[in-house]
Parts: C-alpha cells; sequence; structure tokens
C-alpha cells in the first residue's frame, strides 16, 4: 500500500469503481476462475466482455474484478483508460510474458478490517485526528483515470480541502509549476524526489519529479 503502510483500520476510496470492485472482492477472498493468457484474440474478447457488465450494470461482480485484473495486467503500459462513456478503451499490450497472480487468499485477511468506497473525497467521513494520504492522478494531460476525468479545478478543491483537515496530510503529485504553487500558497511543507514511472500513456520510463506536500506531521 501507499507509503509501505499497513493500518490495522483504514479507509480507502477511488473515484474508479472498479479498481474499489476489485479490492471488495480481494477482502472477500476473490478466486479466479477467469482464463488469463498473453494473447491479443483474448484480450479483445475479454474488455468486449467487461465492457458488456459495464453496460449491463453488472460493474460489481466477481466477473468483472477479474476482467479488470486480466485487462489491467495484459494491456498497454499499465493504463487504465475510460471513454467518455464509461468504456474501457486500453489497447492490447506489449509484454513477452506476464506472470498472472492466482492466489489473493492473503489479501482477504489484510482487508478484514479496512473498508472500500467510491465517493467523491470531501464526503469522506473524516475525524480530526485522522492521518490521510492523498495520491491524486499527476498533474499530466492525460485524465480519463475514471469516467469523469480529474481536471486541474479537481487538484485545487483537493488540496484546500485537504488544508483545512486538523489531522496529519500527506499528499502526493508530480512536481509541476503549478502544483508546487498551489501547495505552498496553501501552507505545506514540500519535499522533493525522482520516482520511478511504473505506468506511462507514452511509454516513457524517465524518473518524473514528485513532490510530497505534508501538513500537521
Amino acid at each position: 500500500m501507499a507509503l509501505g503502510l499497513r493500518p490495522n483500520i483504514a479507509l480507502l476510496n477511488d473515484l474508479n469503481p472498479h479498481v474499489i470492485n476489485f479490492y471488495r472482492w480481494l477482502k472477500r477472498g476473490l478466486a479466479l476462475t477467469l482464463k488469463m493468457e498473453n494473447r491479443s484474440d483474448l484480450y479483445y474478447a475479454h474488455r468486449n466482455k467487461f465492457n458488456r457488465l459495464l453496460d449491463s450494470g453488472k460493474r460489481a461482480t466477481s466477473e468483472a474484478a477479474q476482467l479488470f485484473y486480466y485487462l489491467n495486467r495484459t494491456g498497454y503500459n499499465g493504463l487504465c483508460r475510460f471513454n467518455r462513456s464509461g468504456q474501457f478503451n486500453v489497447p492490447f499490450g506489449r509484454y513477452k510474458t506476464i506472470n498472472y497472480r492466482e492466489d489473493f487468499s492473503s489479501f482477504k485477511i489484510s482487508f478484514s478490517r479496512w473498508n472500500f468506497t467510491t465517493v467523491e473525497f470531501d464526503r469522506l467521513p473524516l475525524e480530526p485526528n485522522d492521518f490521510v494520504y492523498a495520491d491524486p492522478p499527476y498533474d499530466v494531460p492525460f485524465t480519463q483515470y475514471s469516467q469523469g476525468g480529474f481536471a486541474w479545478e479537481d487538484q485545487v478543491r483537493a488540496a484546500e480541502w485537504l488544508a483545512r483537515h486538523p489531522g496529519p496530510v500527506i499528499l502526493s503529485n508530480q512536481a509541476t509549476r503549478r502544483i508546487v504553487g498551489l501547495y505552498e500558497g496553501l501552507g505545506y511543507s514540500l519535499k522533493y524526489f525522482k520516482a520511478p514511472r511504473m505506468i506511462s500513456c507514452t511509454g516513457d520510463r524517465t524518473p518524473a519529479r514528485e513532490v510530497l506536500a505534508t501538513r500537521n506531521l
């Protein structure tokens, strides 16, 4: 998990409902029954099946969780991208080999006291002393991580909302000029570092300059 933390009790939220559905099924003891191979024909067949499930209102099923895992592992550069209609549209990847995980049983124990939600961040029921780690999408042109995207206005709203939280806060992002200006203007303490790019829409793996913004630590 983020920052290497494994709390006994946690609330994890993401606007992408497919990520949350996968975690919820891990908590329930997800068992893989889906065929998983690194083949383009199978990939596009599974992608079509996944999108049909979304169209039919079955995005919260075990099958949808398995398909999402497969698509995320097999798709191009590990992208998670949806079009304006909410359809998963990442093309087939270019990996020579993929090691698909078959046993997720250990997560059932780890996640037993964790809750997973998919709501707007400012609707989360925070207590004054809660530690918050927020990792919004990078401030880059690609914003279609979820159907509604994550625009600059959302970056500002998230930073301002967290600045009002009285408890400890860590906020991470790519260190673009406007992100740095936003966080400095709200009184965050900033630290910079180079981070490897594990996912990229272009295939560029050049380390990115990131910023950790902290408050009340």
